[in-house]
């Protein structure tokens, strides 16, 4: 197992202490760092889905209004 040093706010530390009072710190910001990992994670996985679809779309064929509203009208009974 790895250990991790690093400094925050005093105010930051006092809360903490407040709130996880009476648990096992190091395992309470062991799961806060994995939340943390997941969430970038998926945020990451986000902006590249978005810029794939934005690359198709710069691909795709371009379609008029008219042309859209003509095949509406064709598929309706």
């Amino acid at each position: 197992m790895a250990t991790v040093n690093f400094s925050v706010p005093d105010d930051v530390k006092d809360a903490f202490n407040a709130t996880f009072q009476g648990q096992n710190k190091s395992a309470v910001i062991a799961e806060l760092m994995r939340e943390a990992v997941e969430r970038a994670q998926r945020k990451q996985r986000s902006h590249e889905a978005i810029g794939r679809i934005l690359a198709r779309r710069d691909h795709a064929p371009v379609v008029s209004q008219d042309d859209l509203q003509k095949a509406r009208e064709a598929e309706r009974p």
